[in-house]
């Protein structure tokens, strides 16, 4: 196990942007994962659970964002982060941020523009069946809307923070990773896909625990999908197309 810097460096090589909302439970092996000169910045949505003190505690930087969703946290930790590449990643232990290096490695070396991980679960009970079902359909209308043929939107993701800002989301619910996604393929960047394990999460899902859950997810994306292609100021941050 990675042990985690006593103070979060002053001046991070990567920033990782972990939205939290009642994960203290899952924090310790989290914030254990983070390579070495990277630092992690725990967005606390308004946890009851001590979650914010127990990531400062453990060398975290915290930011509070007081509106729930979860695009309203990660888009808090992108615009509080100051190092070039901005990560992404859960806080219930679901994901090993330790995975990021590669995605870190093409996103700097230029072979992507985002990376994102394409999740192969460790036994039935780390991706439910309603779960599996609402990402393939998001993923069929993504590729009719982009021409992308990515088999996951899941959370664990790399790319230049400055590019990222120029994308201008705005969507702060559920449908925030999407619209990243959406507005880069519009915006020409090159996305790729690694596949990463993805483990039974510590805790209650706040969004795909149940098929209600799930389905509102699938609700605020596919009112991202039917938005119009975006008309962006920023290019490509690297030459090279989407992966089609």
């Amino acid at each position: 196990m990675t042990a985690h810097p006593a103070c979060p460096p002053s001046d991070p090589e990567v920033d990782v942007v972990l939205p939290c909302l009642n994960e203290a439970e899952a924090l310790p092996w989290v914030l254990a994962r983070i390579p070495p000169g990277w630092r992690a910045l725990v967005v606390d949505n308004g946890s009851t659970d001590g979650s914010a003190e127990l990531a400062r505690g453990l060398g975290a930087t915290v930011v509070r964002e007081a509106r729930r969703g979860f695009g309203a946290a990660c888009h808090a930790g992108l615009t509080a982060a100051t190092a070039d590449i901005v990560c992404f990643c859960d806080c219930d232990a679901s994901l090993d941020p330790a995975l990021l290096v590669p995605f870190v490695r093409d996103v700097r070396d230029g072979g992507a523009d985002l990376v994102l991980g394409r999740r192969r679960p460790q036994g039935r009970s780390a991706w439910p069946a309603h779960a599996r079902a609402g990402n393939l359909a998001l993923a069929r209308m993504l590729r009719r809307r982009t021409g992308l043929r990515l088999h996951d939107l899941g959370p664990l993701r790399a790319a230049r923070r400055e590019p990222l800002l120029g994308l201008g989301l705005t969507d702060r619910r559920s449908g925030y990773p999407l619209q990243m996604v959406v507005r880069a393929a519009d915006a020409g960047w090159h996305i790729t896909e690694h596949d990463v394990p993805y483990l039974p999460r510590t805790g209650v899902s706040k969004v795909t625990g149940t098929w209600r859950g799930t389905w509102q997810a699938v609700r605020d994306m596919r009112r991202v999908l039917a938005e119009p292609p975006a008309h962006l100021e920023t290019p490509a941050p690297s030459q090279g197309g989407t992966t089609q």
